[in-house]
């Protein structure tokens, strides 16, 4: 619940090493866990329920945002949920695909968190301001859109990939609700995460 207020009051390159590390670190030292040692039945459920729990949260509150950075604190609640869908797997094929999202989530973060100070000297705070963004800086604008459409899983972006191949993993190690679930919070993400371009 603090997240949005902390990328919203924080200075940009503080906001996107919030954004990066910290999933960098849990994810590499969950990894490490569960390839030296599996972990059992109980502890798959559990991250299981906070994919989910994680994937729901991201994208409905992304959805009553009006602030550039905002939306963002909130899809990044919901990379957590689809990237830790490849520990609910409990397989090889699931940590390969939470590496794969890994490096894409942060490439697409570091390209998001590169562009807003260039929004802020141009004085957009509010998602409604983006609008005039493409007269006074076409080309901010059109990289900004292209990292919004990957956020927001559109083929034949990274985003999407990323997703495909974690949603993919799921399906592969059984869980069949996992997937369901991560496609639909995607598709309402995508509205969200597509009002900003």
């Amino acid at each position: 619940m603090w997240a949005p207020d902390i990328y919203e009051g924080s200075p940009t390159p503080v906001t996107a090493f919030l954004s990066i590390a910290p999933k960098i670190s849990i994810s590499a030292n969950m990894s490490r866990v569960s390839i030296v040692a599996s972990y059992g039945g109980t502890l798959q459920q559990i991250f299981f329920f906070c994919s989910i729990a994680s994937m729901i949260l991201g994208a409905l509150a992304a959805m009553a945002q009006t602030k550039v950075k905002r939306p963002l604190a909130h899809s990044s609640i919901g990379h957590v949920g689809y990237i830790h869908t490849g520990f609910s797997c409990g397989t090889i094929e699931g940590i390969q695909s939470l590496l794969i999202g890994i490096f894409i989530y942060a490439s697409m973060t570091i390209d998001a968190f590169a562009i807003v100070p260039a929004l802020r000297q141009t004085r957009v705070k509010y998602i409604a301001d983006l609008g005039a963004l493409a007269k006074t800086n076409p080309i901010s604008a059109m990289t900004f859109s292209i990292t919004m459409f990957s956020y927001a899983g559109i083929p034949p972006l990274a985003g999407f990939c990323s997703k495909f191949y974690l949603f993919f993993a799921a399906l592969g190690c059984g869980a069949y609700f996992l997937a369901p679930v991560g496609v639909v919070t995607s598709v309402i993400g995508r509205w969200a995460a597509g009002r900003l371009p």
